[in-house]
């Protein structure tokens, strides 16, 4: 008989094997697995990358010959088709398993439920749903990337407590702390692209590059919202050296003896339609979906900022605030535009966490966009 406090445990440790590949699965889910037999661990794994042998091959080969009559832990059902990998199910039936818990269902509307109703076919005790928010939140991004098709965004902007993301002079450095600017840096490795607008390429030439002290991190693909192709053939996310390509994302109507340029350079250069003088966002995160950018990391200006916001596309938003007060009537504000008549029509983060870094607050919250 089940120990559902036993059960409880394994699938935590099953997450917290899952979460050793933040960062480097994608487009793939995080996935772990524990194996358990009489009582004892006797296999562990993760899904390290896409692929790679999944969490439960990786499971039942550190298992060896335990595996006749095990339970096995594992965060997202086992996968029942072929792919870049063999599914998962055919390698628990083979392994003689006698019950495998599954935190969640695949939620891929074409293949969900699909892999527990072929290892139930074969006779093994299945179970879903154990830890299950959790697992949802581990894999957030993949779950609106394989219903959407579109990518996970993730809003974040460095503020003073007056709301300001830089002087009326257009000085920026440093709002945050350096234990801020490291969390960032830790989140630009898992992310699988940054965006920012021109006016942030022209005001501060950044690298957008991942730098970890104590790491060699992992660079995610520069988009570049540009329009016009304004941005400088000198600029550092045109000559910059990176693992990750540099994507400009220009209207239609953009220069295309520019565009040959940037190209020759080594840059990507996307058009896209142009709505009301500016590119069409939602032209713009089904593109990156196509281009297998599951999730999506917003570090531009007042005004993409608003762009985002207002038209309902961010997903996720971290706020850094310092304690700090600049001031100024010209200074630049996190988020602009025309704004709401009504405060009860802003929009509200319905589900948010609050905590400190370094001397910094930082605000992890998912937007309420009201119907």
């Amino acid at each position: 008989m089940a120990d559902y406090n036993r059960d409880i445990d394994y699938m935590r440790l099953a997450l917290d094997l899952a979460a050793k590949g933040r960062g480097r699965t994608s487009p793939n889910p995080m996935v772990g697995a524990v194996i358990v037999k009489d009582g004892e661990i006797v296999g562990q794994g993760y899904h390290h990358a896409a692929g790679k042998p999944h969490a439960e091959v990786n499971a039942l080969q550190d298992a060896a010959d335990k595996t006749e009559d095990a339970t096995v832990y594992v965060t997202l059902e086992p996968c029942s088709h072929y792919g870049k990998t063999p599914p998962c199910t055919k390698a628990l039936i083979g392994a003689g398993v006698s019950r495998v818990v599954a935190a969640m269902k695949d939620p891929n509307p074409k293949v969900a439920g699909r892999g527990l109703q072929k290892l139930a076919d074969a006779g093994i005790e299945v179970e879903s749903g154990l830890l299950e928010e959790e697992a949802k939140e581990l894999n957030e991004a993949f779950i609106k990337y394989i219903t959407t098709e579109r990518p996970f965004v993730i809003l974040k902007n460095a503020m003073t407590l007056d709301g300001k993301i830089a002087t009326k002079t257009g000085d920026s450095k440093w709002i945050s702390g350096e234990e801020s600017r490291r969390y960032v840096h830790r989140l630009r490795d898992e992310v699988d692209g940054i965006l920012v607008g021109i006016g942030t390429v022209l005001s501060d030439n950044p690298r957008l590059t991942t730098r970890l002290p104590e790491q060699d991190g992992q660079d995610p693909i520069r988009i570049v919202l540009d329009s016009r192709l304004e941005i400088p053939l000198d600029s550092n996310l045109v000559t910059q050296e990176s693992e990750a390509k540099t994507v400009v994302a220009a209207a239609e109507t953009a220069d295309e003896e520019k565009a040959a340029k940037l190209e020759e350079a080594g840059v990507e250069v996307i058009f896209l339609p142009d709505k009301q003088g500016r590119i069409d966002l939602d032209s713009l995160l089904a593109e990156l979906g196509r281009m297998e950018i599951m999730s999506l990391l917003v570090e531009g200006g007042s005004r993409i900022n608003t762009s985002f916001l207002f038209t309902e596309l961010v997903d996720k938003i971290l706020y850094f605030i310092a304690p700090k007060l600049i001031g100024g009537s010209e200074a630049v504000q996190a988020v602009g535009g025309q704004g709401v008549d009504k405060v009860a029509d802003g929009i509200e983060l319905g589900d948010y966490e609050l905590s400190t870094i370094g001397n910094d607050i930082l605000i992890v919250g998912y937007p309420d966009y009201k119907e």
